[in-house]
């Protein structure tokens, strides 16, 4: 299981998905551009002391990831309010990749394209949306429940 950010826009979310990769044991890979440097004085606040244990790989390009991801024959799935599928009727599996998009944009139609599944959160009627960083932890958690990762924590 791993998490992506596709081009980030607020080093914040980015710093608290990185913290949660690194207490989970779930890697975060970052697709540039991000809307930021990322360093570790732009993602110390969220992120905290926890940057230096977490699996970071940043790719230069949605095109570069996209052909890793192939390479691994990874399935990519996205997170998106323009899903007509919720993610708690999804089935994750341990080889998945959850792809979060810009925080002010989405994803662009071509990246939606190229993904496996396309989910989204049941949300109240008239809401946009969720934080980035909050909808990848709940679905990260339905998705690892799902796969018995927690059975491996202590």
């Amino acid at each position: 299981m791993a998490l992506a950010l596709y081009q980030p826009d607020i080093a914040a979310n980015t710093g608290t998905l990185l913290r949660l990769g690194a207490c989970l044991g779930v890697a975060v890979h970052v697709i540039h551009p991000a809307g930021f440097a990322l360093t570790d004085r732009n993602l110390a606040r969220a992120g905290m002391d926890y940057l230096d244990k977490a699996t970071l790989t940043e790719h230069a390009s949605f095109a570069a990831f996209d052909a890793w991801r192939r390479d691994k024959n990874r399935r990519l799935v996205l997170l998106t309010t323009k899903a007509s599928t919720s993610a708690y009727d999804a089935h994750f599996t341990r080889e998945d990749i959850l792809l979060l998009g810009r925080e002010s944009a989405g994803v662009p139609d071509q990246v939606a394209d190229v993904s496996d599944l396309r989910l989204r959160i049941p949300m109240q009627p008239g809401l946009r949306s969720i934080n980035v960083a909050v909808a990848g932890s709940m679905i990260l958690g339905e998705a690892l429940r799902q796969t018995q990762h927690f059975t491996e924590l202590t």
